[in-house]
């Protein structure tokens, strides 16, 4: 059971890629008495299927809470993903996939992807490198990050070391909006300038979705709607050596504004 299940999780996964992957909590303010439960999403649009607690398929997985950091517990197969006592303040949820892999059959499908995150990838640079055009393999890296308020919901967003992230700039639980989030992406601690961002915001069960571009210092502002699920989302290209010729690495952050 647990090997069938383990299987059915990282086909998932390995099926998704184009897709956003995101942690989704149950709900994003609670009081300190209360757990902190969310799952892990993949899909679209900010729909998309839960999967389990499997230790195999992330490489880091904690709670940052008032400059602590603990390792999430759970057992194999534990769904929701995450529950873990609450304490008080901001709590930013962390998860870092493991590597997955995924086959191209055709250039006109990774083109497609290319073209939709906007990565600046063109078939002429994919020949000068001398690949394929046909069933060649991208390796891809899950960075995603949510902002969960526990009791006053105090405090502030931090790097966490990955590879690639979203830092929120502000509260959205606590600070002014009034003039939107200004959020930052880093690539290894270093603002990505210019970079494309893709704003998911969901109300009432309606989502709409927006694109914009983060500055000379990787700074984008994204307009806020009271009582709003948002997730944001930034991806990176980068050539690798070896089978996988290509590799994405994707940063995600969740949260609601009051």
């Amino acid at each position: 059971m647990r090997i069938l299940l383990t299987l059915l999780i990282c086909g998932l996964v390995s099926s998704a890629s184009a897709h956003e992957f995101w942690i989704s909590p149950v709900t994003y303010t609670v009081s300190p008495d209360e757990d902190i439960v969310a799952d892990i999403r993949i899909g679209q649009e900010f729909n998309g299927a839960a999967y389990a607690f499997i230790p195999s398929t992330f490489a880091r997985f904690d709670v940052i809470r008032n400059g602590e950091t603990t390792p999430v517990a759970g057992q194999l197969g534990d769904r929701p993903a995450l529950t873990t006592t609450a304490g008080d303040g901001l709590a930013v949820l962390v998860h870092e996939t493991t590597p997955e892999r995924l086959t191209y059959a055709n250039w006109e499908k990774f083109q497609t992807f290319v073209d939709h995150k906007d990565l600046a990838v063109t078939q002429d640079i994919h020949r000068q490198r001398g690949l394929p055009e046909e069933k060649f393999v991208e390796r891809y890296v899950r960075y995603a990050k949510s902002l969960v308020a526990v009791g006053s919901g105090a405090g502030n967003d931090v790097e966490t070391g990955m590879k690639t992230e979203i830092v929120a700039l502000a509260n959205p639980y606590t600070d002014d909006l009034t003039d939107g989030l200004r959020v930052q992406i880093l690539r290894q601690g270093q603002p990505r300038v210019d970079a494309q961002v893709e704003v998911f915001a969901k109300r009432d069960d309606a989502v709409t979705v927006t694109l914009t571009r983060t500055d000379a210092d990787g700074i984008a502002v994204i307009p806020m709607t009271p009582n709003t699920e948002y997730l944001l989302d930034a991806v990176f290209l980068e050539p690798t050596a070896g089978d996988a010729v290509w590799q994405s690495s994707w940063a995600s952050l969740t949260f609601q504004t009051p």
